[in-house]
């Protein structure tokens, strides 16, 4: 059979499912219904399944029809995209894009670039979720979830896009009042600013400590006068001057460079974790995907991008 053949088939197949009417999927494509069932037949009889239960009055998937429906689906994008490619003299990526990123970063580091990306890809659309829990991309629909921190053993692919350093930081007035902590036990002495038990970091602060000749990550929780389940409001109470916080340094890299905040026992600080891309194990990403993920690695490796504000 003739591979065009085929792909009008799947292509029948997928407008009828998705459009869930043999009428509706014909008037679409400007055919008679007739042509549209034949079609069909012919494709289950191709591959010896049944893929449709049709009745006078509605038309439901099988379970190989549901599981069909959505390689054909792949399938057809990807030869979309492969076409489109090629043609208008560049790549051409279309259809929905799903995101989702943690509140805190995704305002400062994902939102700003959204209009940017569709300025390049105007045939895409964009959802965006922000949310501080974990979201389950494959069972919620998402295409892409941007996400900080150690990542966990999992059925996702993941692409490091950068690194996050995290660091301890204080106002020059407050270190000016309270003296600077030499090592991460003085911080016995100070006032802490930390996450509240139900936040993360319920392990703690994390640093790198001599041992043995050698050194060693050790997690030191310090007890503080406030603190908090969002970090946001952290780093406004470190910025008002009212102690010390560690935080990552995509939000506090420019206060930093402004003067406005001071790193304090950046020798002992922790090797650093990584901010990921992180999507549904697919043998094929969809071409929007894809460029999504390489425009946010362009970015965030850009000299300065921390820094700058958007």
């Amino acid at each position: 059979m003739k591979a065009m053949d085929k792909l009008k088939q799947m292509e029948s197949f997928v407008s009828v499912a998705t459009r869930g009417s043999l009428t509706a999927a014909a008037h679409a494509e400007g055919v008679a219904p007739a042509i549209m069932g034949r079609r069909l037949d012919a494709l289950e009889e191709r591959l010896g399944v049944k893929l449709l239960v049709r009745t006078t009055r509605r038309i439901s998937l099988t379970h190989e029809g549901s599981a069909f429906l959505e390689d054909c689906q792949r399938l057809l994008t990807d030869v979309a995209n492969a076409e489109a490619s090629v043609s208008a003299g560049g790549v051409k990526a279309s259809g929905h894009l799903r995101i989702t990123a943690p509140a805190g970063f995704g305002r400062r580091h994902v939102a700003p670039l959204v209009p940017r990306f569709r300025e390049l890809h105007a045939d895409v659309t964009i959802s965006l979720n922000l949310s501080d829990r974990v979201v389950d991309i494959a069972g919620e629909g998402y295409d892409c979830a941007v996400r900080v921190g150690d990542m966990p053993d999992s059925s996702l692919v993941s692409v490091r896009m950068a690194d996050n350093r995290r660091l301890c930081v204080a106002t020059p007035e407050y270190l000016k009042r309270h003296g600077r902590p030499e090592t991460p036990q003085d911080l016995a002495r100070f006032d802490c600013l930390v996450l509240s038990s139900d936040a993360s970091q319920t392990r703690g602060w994390a640093f790198n400590v001599p041992k043995d000749g050698a050194t060693e990550v050790i997690h030191y929780r310090p007890n503080g006068p406030m603190d908090c389940s969002d970090g946001q409001v952290l780093h406004n109470w470190c910025l008002a001057g009212y102690g010390i916080a560690w935080r990552s340094t995509w939000e506090v890299e420019e206060e930093i460079a402004e003067g406005r905040l001071v790193a304090v026992l950046e020798e002992f600080a922790a090797p650093p974790n990584g901010i990921y891309a992180v999507f549904p194990q697919r043998k094929h990403l969809p071409l929007r995907v894809r460029l999504w993920v390489d425009f946010l690695k362009h970015h965030y490796g850009q000299p300065g991008f921390w820094q700058t504000r958007r």
